[in-house]
């Protein structure tokens, strides 16, 4: 008799695209909507998946949305590269992402007042994962505050790209604006 079920690999690959669907659609929701108002049914709909299938992945809601307030992944993609190209690294990594997969990595953090407590962890999340963790790799004085300037000023580009919509920033290619953005970003990396 002949297996013709899916090939396990298979399996962890379908089961990995739909748990960061559903994480997409949550993450997507989450920047529009109160978390409170938010419910699995609107993330199902939304990521074209079952309520049930968010369950058997996630458990239940709370831990469906820690996975989406984590900026963990997220960072480390931002911070991967050398101190000395990381402006560079960081603007390009912002607009690539908001071109390619429509999400910016860091733009939920805007959104952590509609969320009441669990703003709050949105923001623990913030300033651990990303700005302590760019901190820690920056030498000179001042480094806590470079780190927070330098991502106050990536949080910006990503407002004005995917929440205010610039049509400018939009249209520009983004080696153009890497160029005359990266500079900014990086003069508060290094010393």
């Amino acid at each position: 008799m002949t297996d013709v079920s899916t090939p396990p690999a298979a399996a962890r690959r379908d089961a990995e695209a739909t748990k960061a669907a559903i994480l997409k659609a949550a993450r997507h929701l989450l920047a529009r909507h109160a978390h409170t108002d938010i419910t699995l049914k609107d993330v199902a709909e939304r990521a074209g998946v079952s309520p049930p299938l968010i369950l058997k992945y996630f458990g239940n809601k709370n831990t469906l949305f820690a996975g989406v307030m984590s900026f963990d992944a997220d960072a480390q993609d931002l911070l991967d590269a050398p101190v000395a190209e990381l402006g560079a690294h960081m603007v390009r990594h912002i607009l690539s992402s908001q071109r390619e997969r429509g999400v910016d990595p860091l733009a939920r953090i805007v959104f952590a007042p509609l969320h009441g407590e669990h703003g709050d962890v949105l923001r623990v999340n913030f300033r651990t994962q990303v700005v302590d963790r760019l901190a820690d790799r920056l030498t000179g004085p001042d480094a806590a505050l470079r780190a927070e300037l330098a991502v106050g000023t990536l949080v910006g580009l990503g407002v004005m790209y995917g929440i205010a919509r610039g049509e400018s920033l939009r249209a520009s290619p983004i080696d153009d604006v890497v160029r005359r953005y990266g500079p900014a970003v990086q003069a508060q990396l290094t010393p």
